[in-house]
């Protein structure tokens, strides 16, 4: 972890990722959740309209209700987030939401670990 996340990556969030699909384009569910370490910001509720393949067909949109600041690389659209720590096993019961889109960013003054924002949405 850079020095910069170190003092700013300091609220923590819990992550379900998703397993994937079967053949009939089902989803075979979640893992267990993890806790990362973040920062975010909360209740914007802002509209994206179709600039990214990875939310859809062009002309879609979507309403964005978290922004969470990290240097967790793993995450993917899909995958459920949710503020504070859970041990829920099912992210729907825990109040997560989903994963719209996450985006990467240099580590400008270390080149340590890049920073993402990830977006979740309802």
């Amino acid at each position: 972890m850079s020095s910069a996340a170190n003092w700013s990556y300091t609220a923590q969030a819990t992550i379900w990722r998703k397993l994937g699909k079967n053949e009939y384009g089902d989803p075979l569910g979640y893992s267990a959740p993890e806790v990362i370490l973040c920062d975010y910001e909360g209740g914007l509720s802002q509209r994206i309209s179709g600039v990214s393949a990875s939310l859809g067909d062009l002309g879609s949109e979507v309403v964005i209700k978290n922004t969470f600041w990290t240097e967790e690389s793993q995450a993917a659209t899909g995958d459920y987030l949710l503020i504070g720590v859970s041990t829920e096993t099912d992210p729907a019961v825990a109040g997560a939401d989903e994963v719209k889109q996450v985006i990467r960013y240099a580590d400008t003054f270390e080149r340590t670990a890049d920073d993402y924002a990830i977006l979740t949405g309802v």
